[in-house]
């Protein structure tokens, strides 16, 4: 989430250097108004659009999970204060949203509070709201406020202006960037997009009203007087003193030629850009690949199961009852699984009293369940997909740890857990306020094609925990590089350490 939010914020800062540079200084109004209002829901959109066939540009690499390193539970956490399990960041967000939406809650409230004590003139198309004793001059969806010390002439004016504000339905281009500036107060970016396009809205307003009168005389009365201003980013105001010399200057601008349209083309290698920034910076988040392991026959997971002489990454069940665990769905199985899954399916296609499913076996492996009294209707739904994704290639040799025969997987988990059994120190989760129960440590490290250690990535329910896996991960000695089709490959690995926290 948080490297969401950043890739939203970066666009919009982007999107409004555009903006500043390129068009803010052209006389396109509504245009503007569209690309301010477009762009920051692109930045919300954006970074969760993934162009799947940049990635697939990008080598793959082989991901294979190590045995669960357990950790004997030597430290024993002190009991846990209720304060210490608050996600204090979560907090300060929810508070800060709360904070904010009691703030427009009560403006909201002022409006309302405005409207009904005040004496309201329905008018065609609008609503004439009367304010005693302040010159105060804005609008709000179809209601247009006036202070009764404005002269008759002004209002004329006021009225004509603040009617284009209505028509063209500012108040909700307002209240979406308030709604923003809510959900996402923490971001000043936010706050810049509402000042542009407040200006715009007056740009769009002066523009259509000065044609209905002399452009000299309503700029005459923009000067003439210093109305109140109403303390509210999400109505617009006839006069706001900070806007009053960009407006006139805008109002005596030469409109800008057609050709400077094409600025708005600028945008296209933006987006392009955008797009594979967010293709290409995205983290796959660890996955839990199986490592190809001898197959086992289970008629009971309570039972010991046979061992076979083939390698698999799913055990085979075959039990008078479906096994009572979790049933996954082909898209939960990973690429190997779902090779190995749809190649069992394929013996069986002409075979209507047989079905096979995929459920949670043991050891975090999966077992297919081999069933006869289940109707072959469902099986449709594997169809296999030809050529939509790379399939994992199995390594024909793995990489080796030093002082292990070559390609010794069994000797190289082995190493792997001594090595972290030797040289991870558990006590340092004696002081860090864990919750209890398991706790685990996931480090994921790629063995390059020259057999060092490179990409290390933790997952760890604390930072000094993780910054320590690092270490680890870090330290760990050269390798020989794994092989496949006589070729050296980059090998990922994911290293899971397990500990009980009491």
């Amino acid at each position: 989430m948080l490297t969401y939010i950043i890739q939203v914020i970066l666009f919009q800062v982007l999107f409004l250097v555009i903006y500043d540079f390129a068009l803010s200084k052209e006389t396109f109004f509504s245009k503007n108004r569209w690309y301010l209002i477009g762009t920051i829901l692109l930045s919300f959109l954006l970074p969760l659009i993934k162009i799947t066939t940049v990635k697939q540009t990008v080598t793959k690499e082989y991901l294979v999970l190590l045995p669960e390193i357990i950790l004997s539970p030597e430290s024993v956490i002190e009991k846990q204060e209720w304060y210490q399990s608050i996600d204090y960041l979560d907090f300060v967000f929810w508070a800060g949203l709360l904070l904010f939406l009691v703030i427009f809650l009560i403006k909201i409230v002022q409006l309302l509070d405005l409207v009904y004590k005040n004496n309201v003139v329905k008018k065609e198309g609008y609503s004439l709201v009367l304010i005693p004793n302040t010159t105060k001059a804005f609008s709000f969806f179809n209601f247009i406020f006036l202070g009764e010390k404005i002269s008759d002439e002004k209002r004329e004016k006021i009225i004509a202006h603040e009617l284009v504000h209505i028509n063209q339905k500012h108040s909700l281009d307002l209240l979406f960037f308030e709604i923003l500036k809510i959900v996402m107060w923490f971001n000043p970016v936010v706050r810049i997009y509402q000042k542009r396009i407040t200006l715009v809205h007056e740009f769009l307003s002066d523009e259509i009203a000065s044609k209905t009168a002399n452009q000299g005389n309503y700029i005459n009365n923009l000067l003439s007087e210093v109305f109140q201003v109403q303390e509210m980013s999400f109505v617009n105001q006839f006069y706001k003193n900070s806007l009053i010399k960009k407006r006139i200057v805008m109002m005596t601008k030469s409109r800008s030629k057609e050709s400077k349209q094409l600025k708005y083309l600028v945008l296209i290698p933006v987006l392009i850009s955008m797009l594979f920034y967010t293709a290409c910076s995205e983290k796959e988040s660890i996955s839990i690949s199986p490592v190809l392991e001898t197959q086992k026959i289970f008629t009971s997971l309570d039972k010991k199961p046979v061992e076979t002489d083939r390698q698999s990454y799913m055990d085979f069940y075959m039990g008078d009852k479906l096994p009572n665990t979790k049933e996954y769905s082909l898209e939960e199985l990973t690429e190997e699984e779902k090779e190995e899954f749809l190649a069992m399916t394929e013996k069986f296609k002409d075979n209507s009293t047989v079905q096979l499913k995929v459920f949670e076996g043991l050891n975090n492996r999966k077992v297919v369940a081999f069933s006869l009294f289940i109707n072959k209707s469902e099986l449709g739904k594997y169809e296999r997909k030809q050529g939509d994704m790379v399939p994992m290639i199995e390594l024909d040799v793995f990489p080796t740890f030093p002082g292990c025969s070559d390609g010794d997987k069994d000797c190289f988990s082995k190493s792997m857990t001594d090595y972290v059994k030797e040289n991870f120190d558990v006590s340092l989760a004696d002081n860090l306020n864990l919750r209890k129960g398991k706790q685990r440590i996931f480090v994921k490290f790629k063995i390059t094609k020259t057999g060092n250690i490179e990409d290390i990535e933790v997952r760890a329910p604390h930072p000094d925990l993780k910054s320590h896996a690092e270490q680890l991960a870090k330290n760990l000695p050269q390798m020989k590089p794994g092989e496949k089709d006589n070729k050296v490959v980059n090998v990922g690995y994911v290293l899971p350490i397990t500990f009980n926290v009491q």
